[in-house]
Formats: C-alpha cells, sequence, structure tokens
C-alpha cells in the first residue's frame, strides 16, 4: 500500500508541474497592443458513462465489475456536469479580465450562441457550462432534433461513396500502419492491448472461458467506409478502443484509483498507454486528410459562419472527439501531444478555442489553442480560476506563420475555412 502511495503521489506531483508549464506565454505588453473581440469554442462532451452498458461484451472480456454509473449509458455523469461548470466559471473569469464580457452579464440578442448536437451528453455539457460562464443569463441551448438523434452538423458522415474517394481514403489510412498497413497499425497496438488485457484479467473473463477471446488480436482491424454512416471499424482494434475508453472514463470517475484498475496499481505511463489505443483508433477513423475534410465540412461551414457573425462574441459549439480530431487534421494542424492528461489528443472536456485578437491599427488576428482539465483536475474536481487555470496547448496549422506574438492572421484562417467548406475531395 505505501508502495502505490508513493507512485499515486508521484502522478500528481507530474500532473501539476506539467500544467505549470502549458500555459500559452505571451509578452508582458500584449494586452496593451492587442484587445480580445471574438471567442468560438467547439467542445467536447465532459464524462460521460461508456456508450455500451454493463451488460454488453464489456462484461464478457472482464471477470471484474465496473463502475456502476450515476448515468445511463453514454449520458453526461454527474462528476461531468460539475467539472463543466467549472470550466465555464473560469471562462467566465477569463473573458471578463479581457474585457470581452462583464461580470454576471445578460448578452444582448446575437452576441453569444450555445449550439449542441442533439445527444442528452451534448446538450448537458453545455447547459453546465453555460451556467458557469453565464451564472443569472438563463441562456438557451440551440439543438435541432429531438434528444438521442445525430445531428448532421456534428455527425462525421461520409457523403461520397465514390470508388475514387473510397480507394484514396483507404491509402492514407493504411499508410499510417507503414509498409504494412492495417496489420501495421495492429501491430503499434500489440503492447497496448497487453496492459489492457492484464488490467482486464481478460485470460480469466467469461469470453475466454467460452472460448471466444482471451487476447486482442493484432491482424483483423478493417476499416469500412458507407455513405452517411461514420467511418467505421470492425476487428479486435473496435473492442479494445471500447475497453479502454470505459476504463479511463472510470479512472476519472472513481476516487480511488486501485479501484478504477480493478484492483491494479497503475503508473502514469499505463495509463497513457491504455488511452493511447483511443487516440490511435480516434485517428484512423476520422483523420486521414481526404476523410477528416469530408466528415468536419459542415462543423467547418458552421465555425466559419461564426467568425464572420456580424455582433458575435462568444460561440460554443458542443461535439465530440471525432469533431474536434477531424477540424483540426482538416485544418493540418501539426502534430502534438498533450501534456498533462492521459489522452494526448482530444481529453474529455477539452475545447477548441479560436480567439479573434485586433491591435491598434484594427487588424485582425486570431490564436488557436487546445483548453483541457488535466487529469488530476478532473480526478481531484479542482476549482478553476485565473490563478488556477486549466491547461491551455497553443496549436500550429502548417503553411501559415505566426507573427512574434503568436497569432495568425485572421484572413488566413478564413480563407483555409472558405476552401474547405466547399472541397469536395
Amino acid at each position: 500500500m505505501f508502495k502505490a502511495s508513493k507512485i499515486l503521489l508521484f502522478i500528481f506531483l507530474l500532473g501539476l508541474s506539467i500544467a505549470t508549464f502549458a500555459q500559452v506565454n505571451r509578452p508582458d505588453d500584449f494586452r496593451e497592443r492587442y484587445t480580445l473581440k471574438q471567442v468560438v469554442v467547439l467542445s467536447r462532451h465532459n464524462i460521460r458513462s461508456p456508450l455500451s452498458g454493463r451488460a454488453s461484451a464489456l462484461q464478457r472480456i472482464t471477470p471484474h465489475e465496473w463502475y456502476h454509473w450515476s448515468s445511463a449509458p453514454s449520458e453526461l455523469s454527474l462528476r461531468g456536469g460539475a467539472l463543466e461548470t467549472m470550466m465555464g466559471q473560469y471562462f467566465r473569469k477569463w473573458l471578463v479580465s479581457e474585457g470581452l464580457m462583464r461580470e454576471n452579464e445578460i448578452p444582448t440578442e446575437g452576441t453569444v450562441r450555445f449550439y449542441a448536437n442533439s445527444l442528452q451528453r451534448t446538450i448537458a455539457t453545455a447547459q453546465y457550462f453555460s451556467s458557469g460562464m453565464l451564472p443569472v443569463a438563463n441562456v438557451r441551448i440551440e439543438h435541432h432534433l429531438e434528444v438521442g438523434k445525430m445531428d448532421s452538423v456534428f455527425a462525421p458522415q461520409i457523403t461520397d461513396d465514390s470508388e475514387a474517394f473510397k480507394a484514396l481514403a483507404q491509402q492514407q489510412i493504411t499508410a499510417m500502419g507503414g509498409e504494412k498497413g492495417m496489420l501495421g497499425i495492429g501491430e503499434k497496438m500489440s503492447e497496448n492491448y497487453k496492459v489492457l488485457e492484464r488490467v482486464l484479467d481478460m485470460d480469466q473473463s467469461k469470453a475466454c472461458l467460452e472460448g471466444d477471446t482471451c487476447h486482442f488480436r493484432t491482424d483483423d482491424a478493417h476499416v469500412y467506409l458507407i455513405k452517411y454512416r461514420e467511418p467505421g471499424m470492425g476487428g479486435s482494434m473496435r473492442l479494445a478502443c471500447q475497453a479502454a475508453d470505459a476504463l479511463v472514463l472510470q479512472y476519472y470517475e472513481e476516487p480511488d484509483a486501485m479501484k478504477a484498475a480493478f484492483g491494479d496499481t497503475l503508473t502514469w505511463k499505463d495509463w497513457e498507454t491504455i488511452s493511447a489505443i483511443k487516440d490511435w483508433y480516434g485517428d484512423v477513423l476520422f483523420t486521414a486528410p481526404v476523410v477528416a475534410r469530408q466528415v468536419a465540412r459542415p462543423l467547418l461551414r458552421t465555425m466559419l459562419e461564426e467568425l464572420q457573425c456580424d455582433g458575435r462574441k462568444f460561440t460554443f459549439l458542443c461535439g465530440h472527439d471525432s469533431n474536434i480530431g477531424s477540424v483540426l487534421a482538416s485544418l493540418e494542424a501539426e502534430d502534438y501531444s498533450l501534456p498533462g492528461t492521459i489522452e494526448k489528443k482530444t481529453p474529455i472536456g477539452c475545447k477548441l478555442v479560436i480567439e479573434r485578437w485586433e491591435n491598434q491599427q484594427g487588424q485582425s488576428f486570431v490564436a488557436l489553442n487546445l483548453v483541457y482539465q488535466s487529469t488530476e483536475q478532473l480526478r481531484n474536481m479542482t476549482l478553476l480560476d485565473l490563478n488556477n487555470p486549466p491547461m491551455v496547448y497553443p496549436i500550429r496549422l502548417k503553411g501559415l506563420n505566426a507573427n512574434a506574438d503568436g497569432l495568425f492572421p485572421f484572413e488566413a484562417l478564413i480563407d483555409r475555412l472558405s476552401y474547405l467548406s466547399i472541397l469536395t475531395m
């Protein structure tokens, strides 16, 4: 037990030390030379229960009992709501400090927009965030369909089933595995699978004892692209992603780290290794350039419209990790690995934040940052403010040169979004 406590203390201190260095460094006179004019946020929902219920395939691949969630499958948890309210409160303090809004502001018509995918976890995330950011404004959360149906703006679906598109998409996807293609992708996950199998005690599971599966295979992954559906994957990688997702969510929700790991003592590296399965899965399905541009196009158009909307000061769009991943891939973001979190690409509750700044000459510039709660901030439900902020990680775009203050020309981003909005392949 003493050894486990030392490991957990090390992880906690590591998370805090990384968080200290994850903020955007700007010159001391930055706010004398620039004024914040607009913010557009693309958010992933906060902590949810697993997409599959406890009686699903997840239960068959482990002899252990999964966490008993406070929410139904796929819905935002109570902890997720509280954490999102904290993030909204941080944004309120930040926007007030920058002069974009007043404390306890009640926005005038058209100055703010909260638009969510029509699922419980996204609507609820937007609602909790708005309660923290605008606590007395009673903001309306816009969603276009009945609860439980995917809005086409947020649904990362294939719209082209031509042979040319599918051939190019498969070529770009298999290239991620190197010379071995899809087999190479599976082999890259072999060590990750071993850690996950150990934590699950998969060799003692019902699935194994009944002769179904005792291990995640590395040679059976395959991607399918069907018109008007999300890119999908079959094989062990899909099941491994479901299990890794459920385990990581359990780690966020369950205060006892050993209990979250079914009695195992996991290091920070172990959790990163497990979470990497999800990152790889998302990359394979949603970040191949031709796929990303297609599935992100409706959202890119919406973001373009928001940035060009007269009088709009703040926009909050709430969707999923696939939305952020495909948007960043479409915008040609430089590769990154986020510090302070076991999820290196699109952590739970993370936000792609586009800030539009204006200099003294009236010229507009933009900064793109990923803002997210560190793993320890999530687990400890750490209160956020300007002195204890969330993690902020600057995103760089290929082909766009930032100025000395780390800002891109506003029109360069608008041009890129405009081009992507009409690009067919």
